[in-house]
Parts: C-alpha cells; sequence; structure tokens
C-alpha cells in the first residue's frame, strides 16, 4: 500500500490555511489594525488610489511561517 500519511498533513496544512484566511475575512471589520500596519502605504490622486499593503503582508507571512514550523515539526 502507499503510504498517505504526507498528503493527510499536507491537506490538514491547507484546511487550516483557509479557515484561518476565512476567519480573518469574516472578522476583518472587527480588526481595525489590520491593513492599517506601519508600511502598509496609500496614495493617489483625486480619482485613484494604490494601496501597497507591505507591513500587513510581512505580519501574516510570519504567522504562516510559524504556524507551518510548528506543524511541519517531528
Amino acid at each position: 500500500m502507499v503510504d498517505m500519511t504526507g498528503m493527510g498533513r499536507i491537506l490538514i496544512v491547507l484546511g487550516a490555511v483557509l479557515l484561518v484566511a476565512g476567519v480573518l475575512l469574516a472578522m476583518g471589520s472587527k480588526l481595525p489594525w489590520l491593513g492599517r500596519l506601519p508600511g502598509d502605504f496609500s496614495f493617489g490622486g483625486s480619482n485613484w488610489r494604490v494601496y501597497i499593503p507591505l507591513g500587513t503582508s510581512i505580519l501574516v507571512s510570519v504567522v504562516l511561517t510559524l504556524i507551518l514550523w510548528l506543524v511541519g515539526r517531528k
């Protein structure tokens, strides 16, 4: 038989990531600081706006890295 342990772990991690993303999207209005961190840039003119969420992207990256590191430990 083929060992499916690795595939099972991948599916669990993907499910956890989707769960966290869904919770953040559902609670987005209750987290007013998310998207307004230092390092999030917003600029534009009277008819246009450019938003670059650099600080938020770094925070999400660090949190996901820690979660995946904890899950991947043996």
